[in-house]
């Protein structure tokens, strides 16, 4: 453990867990044993970290943030509060014969979030699922499936909403096209890589699963799970007129 990270007397560090330089932990968090957490990050009031969780260097987690075994953030994730990074796809406390169980009666399913990542407050990462590079996350979303690299994903299930730059900003659809991406992003110019640009038609056309086109480059990284589809939204239902018996006398 660096002699030069910072941990509130309240929170409860395993002497088996290593924290990098500079990495601030701060009032009731847990970290439990064979944790790794790389240098100048931040851990909020009543964060808790499984046993070998690995988190790399400059990452965010905000208060009450949860993170389960199997999980691994790259370098530069932020995580909001209350986030949830869960690891079991069916959860029972007892076995068939009644017993509890241990840890050798069910299987980890890993979650990954990889470099740059941000997932807002309150949203939930299911067991198995992959957040790519510079994705984002809208605040209390249930994320199902893996999201690509750059994708924005909100909602309940989280759908595919669009694209964002690494500055945050949401990438804009070009004039002349319903799904192609503009050469650039509107806040900071970053240019768009080519193989981004072209990833709404891909999907449109329905290349959601592995391997598919261009969509890209991030398919090919998340073997054997389901990416997120390209699509809207389910628009909220609007509740119908009062017909004339239910206002009259009113």
């Amino acid at each position: 453990m660096s002699s030069s990270s910072t941990i509130h007397p309240t929170a409860e560090v395993s002497p088996n867990a290593s924290l990098g330089a500079g990495t601030r932990v701060w009032h009731y968090a847990q970290i439990r044993e064979r944790v790794r957490i790389g240098s100048s990050c931040s851990l909020g009031k009543g964060v808790y970290i499984d046993f070998d969780v690995v988190i790399g260097d400059s990452c965010k987690l905000q208060n009450g943030v949860f993170v389960y075994h199997g999980s691994t953030l790259e370098d530069g994730v932020f995580l909001g509060p209350g986030v949830m990074l869960l690891n079991d796809k069916s959860p029972r406390a007892i076995n068939l014969d009644g017993s509890v169980k241990n840890d050798s009666d069910w299987e980890v399913s890993p979650v990954h979030v990889r470099y740059g990542a941000s997932i807002g407050g309150g949203a939930i990462i299911s067991p198995g699922v992959t957040v790519g590079r510079w994705a984002s996350v809208g605040s209390g979303s249930v994320v199902t499936r893996s999201v690509p690299d750059y994708g924005l994903a909100y909602g309940n299930p989280a759908r595919l909403a669009g694209y964002v730059c690494p500055c945050g900003q949401r990438l804009h659809v070009a004039h002349d096209s319903k799904h192609v991406l503009e050469t650039n992003c509107p806040r900071c110019s970053w240019t768009v890589p080519e193989d981004l640009r072209g990833i709404g038609d891909s999907q449109k056309a329905g290349a959601g699963s592995a391997g598919a086109g261009s969509a890209g480059a991030g398919n090919a990284e998340f073997p054997g799970n389901r990416l997120l589809r390209w699509g809207p939204l389910p628009k909220t239902p609007s509740l119908p007129a009062p017909s004339s018996s239910t206002t009259a006398g009113r």
